[in-house]
């Protein structure tokens, strides 16, 4: 958690300096350090709300774009790029209805987890006493946790993505190792038939051809007569 919220401090203060947009400043936030997870988030890379609708999205991702392309970056033309990218798939899935649900998902997920934190705090504050106010309970606290709350949502939910891609590659490859084994156990087997068989009509034909040269090769003895006196 101290992480995430070093990680909140100092984005919004990058933020807060990025309000001129300037081009270097929106590169090094999209590629900073921790952001894998955080650009999962279009909202987050376009910097907007959940609620923005997908005209002012795409105004959004138009200014952005035009900040880090790599054309207006030419000392940090593979830096720019990658930034590029990352502005580029997030107004797609803005523009995907399935993949904006998905995203907006996280949302409500994330509101259902932070209420559940948030219950357990004024829980334990009731229990011991103590006046039951939280920093959640503060717009600016509640706004800093649920960003929170967000992004472990979004990476949780790709960890398990490519979890569960990973185990689907790993029985594909067992079940072609299976039938590769299968397949030479059954070769073998069928070689070893195929063997049997020709050995044996190897046999049969010569067992047949030292007959018949037997019966070519013997000598014709006439049949004995009797002799009468």
């Amino acid at each position: 958690m101290a992480n995430f919220e070093s990680f909140y401090k100092e984005l919004k203060e990058q933020e807060s300096e990025d309000s001129v947009l300037t081009s270097a400043q929106q590169i090094d936030r999209l590629l900073k350090p921790g952001s894998t997870y955080l650009n999962l988030n279009p909202f987050e890379v376009l910097q907007i709300d959940p609620d923005t609708d997908i005209e002012a999205a795409k105004k959004k991702y138009k200014k952005l774009s035009l900040l880090v392309h790599p054309d207006k970056n030419p000392d940090d033309r593979e830096r720019a790029d990658k930034a590029f990218d990352i502005v580029k798939k997030a107004v797609r899935q803005m523009e995907e209805p399935i993949e904006l649900n998905r995203c907006k998902d996280c949302y409500t997920e994330a509101k259902a987890r932070l209420a559940i934190v948030m219950s357990e705090k004024r829980r334990k504050l009731k229990k011991e006493g103590k006046e039951e106010k939280i920093e959640e309970d503060d717009p600016a606290g509640y706004k800093k946790a649920l960003w929170i709350a967000v992004s472990k949502v979004f990476a949780d939910r790709e960890k398990k993505k490519r979890m569960l891609e990973e185990r689907a590659n790993e029985e594909k490859l067992a079940e072609k190792r299976k039938l590769a084994e299968e397949f030479a156990k059954n070769y073998e087997e069928s070689r070893d038939e195929r063997s049997g068989s020709w050995r044996n009509f190897q046999a049969k034909k010569a067992k047949k051809e030292d007959k018949g040269k037997t019966l070519r090769g013997a000598a014709f003895k006439p049949p004995k007569t009797k002799l009468f006196k």
